[in-house]
């Protein structure tokens, strides 16, 4: 398993998964995969850095509240973010989104992701070494 992000079918919603060659990596890429919910990732110019921060009490709710913070930001400041610059310290985290005001008409976004859930959240290594982190979004 090499960097990237994939989506998992569930219901209604959609799992976003992220995998890396370390935790921070592998939240990086489910952030890419919570903006392939919406738009393609790719589209996304980097005009803009928003800093967040959050701390949960172990690696999945960790992975919920960064997530939840990325919603939020986009919300409320109309961005779409395509880079992820994010560090980890126990289950406290420091990252950068990076991204642009959103262009309706440029991003075609696909859906609104209203959240993230505790359905299928795993943080975790797999038996080759590599960092997963997943979960499913409420769209």
């Amino acid at each position: 398993m090499e960097q990237g992000w994939q989506h998992f079918e569930h219901g209604a919603d959609i799992g976003v998964r992220g995998n890396g060659a370390s935790k921070a990596q592998a939240f990086e890429q489910a952030a890419m995969a919570l903006t392939a919910v919406i738009t393609d990732p790719s589209q996304v110019a980097l005009r803009q850095s928003v800093d967040i921060a959050c701390e949960a009490a172990d690696d999945e709710t960790l992975l919920v509240a960064w997530l939840n913070a990325l919603v939020y930001e986009m919300a409320v400041r109309r961005m779409l973010f395509g880079r992820f610059e994010v560090r980890i310290d126990g289950h406290r985290l420091q990252a950068s989104a990076i991204g642009e005001l959103v262009a309706p008409q440029r991003h075609r976004p696909a859906v609104e992701v209203k959240g993230a859930t505790y359905t299928a959240l795993r943080v975790g290594q797999a038996a080759n070494g590599q960092w997963v982190a997943q979960t499913v979004v409420d769209v």
